[in-house]
């Protein structure tokens, strides 16, 4: 099974993917965003698209990359990626859910909210994650089909819960104490600042 978390930058899912990861045994967190960064670095600046997104290479190497590790990985498989451009949602979404079972998850919050989970991982109002805000809450709201989860007054443990009982999966109980949950939160954090 694949799961992916889809929503806006910063509305949670690589603190989603992480937690669901810690709990589901058998399970990998694939970022596509490592594609996208290898890319931006080897591309001449004349060259270079503002959104590595925009290179069909990144689409066509996730959705080969995916396609390979759905094959031959016995698990589950948590994307945690922001999608919001509807013929890139068809080419790896759609696409990968015609071969695979596929559950696609949109993590909903206010744009308050959202900034306010920016600023936590020090990105001002003006930074670009937070420029896409109003560009993916539309795409969400219209284009973008899949099931929607308003986090704004949810915890991850929440959010993670919600995703795993939607996803028939039972997650065994968490034993971490407060504080090494904490601790993990914040090493996910700072491993995921770019």
């Amino acid at each position: 099974m694949i799961i992916w978390i889809n929503g806006a930058f910063g509305s949670g899912k690589t603190q989603t993917a992480y937690e669901l990861s810690r709990r589901i045994k058998n399970s990998y967190v694939y970022d596509p965003e490592n594609a996208g960064y290898f890319i931006c670095k080897n591309i001449p600046k004349v060259i270079a698209e503002e959104d590595f997104q925009d290179y069909s290479m990144w689409r066509s190497f996730n959705f080969d990359m995916l396609d390979y590790i759905a094959q031959h990985y016995d698990g589950t498989i948590i994307v945690p990626m922001t999608i919001a451009n509807k013929i890139y949602y068809n080419e790896l979404i759609v696409a990968l859910s015609e071969k695979y079972e596929l559950k696609h998850f949109i993590l909903c919050a206010e744009k308050e909210t959202i900034l306010k989970r920016l600023a936590s991982r020090f990105e001002s109002d003006k930074s670009w994650a937070a420029l896409q805000i109003d560009r993916c809450l539309r795409a969400f709201d219209g284009d973008i089909n899949g099931y929607k989860i308003q986090t704004d007054k949810m915890n991850i443990c929440q959010v993670a819960e919600k995703i795993a009982g939607l996803s028939c999966i039972i997650l065994p109980k968490d034993d971490r104490s407060g504080p090494r949950k904490f601790w993990d939160r914040l090493v996910t954090k700072y491993r995921h600042i770019r």
